[in-house]
């Protein structure tokens, strides 16, 4: 053989072999020149494939595969060219499929976002005083806070009086931070017919379905409110004033800053209804109309028990005339109990001190609102932590829902072992929040008192429903636990060493750790089936939608308790740059 037939000969082994190891996609348009192409380490989330280079036209990819065959779509002066081989990682834009950035930023606009260090003393001597003092300046009809501890609290809560001392004369609300209690002044109570001025009792918790209403050795309100007692009356505030179309527009453009700097170019809220009005899918699809919205946005119609389900579902029905390119209002959300934690997850077997928990639907009420709901094409979006309440949904979603519409069931800090077959047989999906998989040595103490043995030292799945089948996404639900991780980054490396860097401690329930790979799939394309946009968006794939992030740091290589440095370097949508270090 000749020595140039040879090199011929090398050379055309050499590029069947690179073939071969790097999977090809072209999309209809091949033979159109790129506007983008992409040179680099790449992530695409389609089974784990690792592939060289992309090219992006007209807002998608058309080319998914090695460097010699990117080249036919460059043109110079044409496709711009992005070389990021030995600088990081390229992936799929990320998902958060549960969070709460629309309320988080409407307090920071019409109130007050309380730190998770405050205490007690610094909350009643200066950030309530100067809350009411904002209020007062701007006319506004309600006193409004978010993000008081309840650990930090409970051993000296604020009590109403202490909050008339600062205010009596407008109604005062301040949510905790995983908004499942709050602390009310009396005139709240008063306006929302929980007592009268002079202190006669109207209300007590049977009245308040799924909820409770704090009592004090007189026999009356203390102004701490629990789970559904807290929203029914946070409805009494005068909401429409509180909070125009305007302001919501205003919030969104900052929501849409923090999703786009941390890598979420998809995003489901987990409670699109806070105001107890449609203004947030009237400024959303204002907002998306207008060309402003760069990530895709699901949004849910919470009922609550206190509720009539039946003119909520209608009220789910209607929002869906907001609906617009980006703008997804298809889902119910729905608690079906509170947090283990504190002690109104629904558990079983019982607390030590022998309770229960709180729950908020029986199980015929949620098989009747899946059916209705998965009738008329909406998805249910169900908040469940303790096993008793998870148990209660999956049998709900079994009997009563289609498992086409994918209804999940949010957080799951605890699940009863046949639970796992049953949601993966009927495609019961699952949205976990790994920022909870952690906890400091105190907090850790504390649980293996007031919580079952069996519960103390385990925190929340993460293998067993990869081990099972079970279709699982990711989420941080912003701002609860203020405390955690918010970005993608960090949330993957607690999800595989069961530690966050922010706390000294021992890590925790390691046999439930994962791979790096699954996680970064239950953020991308996963969390993009959740919200039925897998044909669409959550890999990179030619055909879809160019949503991709550039890292700042090879996150698949790196040593694992430096994944939570990792950045955006840049954030893209639909083939445009939209976020920039």
């Amino acid at each position: 053989m000749s020595n140039l037939t040879r090199r011929d000969f090398i050379k055309t082994a050499t590029l069947a072999a690179l073939a071969m190891a790097v999977p090809v996609e072209v999309f209809a348009a091949e033979k159109s020149k790129a506007d983008l192409v992409v040179y680099g380490k790449i992530f695409t989330s389609e089974k784990n494939q690792i592939v060289e280079a992309f090219a992006v036209k007209d807002g998608k990819f058309v080319y998914v595969g090695n460097k010699a065959g990117v080249k036919n779509f460059i043109k110079r002066g044409k496709t711009e060219v992005i070389d990021y081989s030995g600088k990081g990682l390229v992936m799929p834009g990320c998902g958060n499929g549960h969070a709460h950035y629309l309320s988080a930023y409407a307090v920071q606009t019409i109130g007050t976002m309380i730190d998770y260090d405050d205490d007690v003393e610094k909350f009643l001597k200066e950030i309530v005083p100067s809350t009411v003092k904002k209020a007062r300046e701007s006319g506004a009809k309600v006193v409004y806070g978010m993000g008081w501890e309840y650990e930090r609290f409970k051993k000296n809560m604020p009590t109403r009086q202490d909050l008339d001392k600062i205010c009596n004369d407008i109604p005062m609300f301040f949510g905790d931070e995983e908004n499942h209690k709050s602390l009310v002044n009396t005139l709240l109570l008063v306006k929302a017919g929980i007592m009268t001025e002079d202190g006669k009792v109207l209300k007590k918790n049977d009245d308040i379905r799924g909820g409770e209403i704090v009592f004090g050795s007189d026999g009356k309100p203390t102004g701490l409110l629990k789970e559904q007692a807290s929203t029914y009356v946070r409805s009494f505030l005068d909401n429409d004033s509180l909070f125009t179309v305007d302001t919501a527009k205003e919030t969104l453009s900052k929501v849409q800053e923090q999703l786009l700097s941390e890598g979420y170019t998809m995003y489901l809220d987990g409670y699109s209804t806070y105001f107890f009005n449609d203004v947030y899918y009237r400024a959303a699809q204002q907002f998306d109309r207008a060309g402003n919205m760069k990530f895709v946005f699901g949004t849910t119609c919470e009922i609550d028990s206190w509720m009539n389900v039946d003119e909520k579902l209608e009220k789910a029905l209607d929002v869906q005339k907001y609906s617009s390119e980006h703008l997804k209002p298809n889902w119910i959300k729905l608690f079906m109990d509170g947090t283990v934690e504190s002690g109104t997850g629904f558990i079983d077997p019982l607390y030590p001190d022998g309770h229960q928990g709180i729950v908020n639907w029986t199980e015929e009420e949620i098989i009747d609102i899946t059916r209705k709901a998965n009738a008329k094409g909406l998805v249910m979006h169900i908040h469940a932590l303790g096993n008793a309440g998870v148990n209660r949904v999956v049998n709900a979603y079994i009997k009563g829902g289609k498992p086409e519409m994918r209804n999940t069931v949010v957080h799951l800090r605890n699940v009863n072992q046949p639970d796992y077959k049953r949601m993966a047989e009927n495609n019961i999906y699952v949205t976990s929040g790994m920022i909870w998989h952690h906890a400091s040595k105190e907090q850790a103490e504390e649980y293996k008192i007031t919580l079952p043995a069996s519960m103390a030292d385990k925190g929340y799945p993460m293998k067993s429903f990869f081990d099972n089948g079970i279709p699982v996404s990711f989420h941080t639900d912003y701002p609860a636990l203020s405390n955690s991780p918010d970005d993608p980054f960090g949330i993957i490396e607690i999800a595989l060493t069961g530690q966050c860097y922010m706390e000294i401690g021992d890590p925790w329930w390691t046999e439930e750790l994962i791979t790096r790979e699954q996680a970064l799939n239950a953020l991308t394309i996963a969390v993009a089936k959740q919200m039925f946009l897998e044909h669409e968006r959550g890999s990179i794939k030619a055909g879809k939608f160019a949503d991709f992030l550039l890292v700042n740091k090879d996150i698949l290589d790196c040593p694992v308790k430096e994944i939570h440095t990792a950045k955006p370097a840049a954030t893209y949508f639909e083939g445009k740059k939209v976020f920039s270090m």
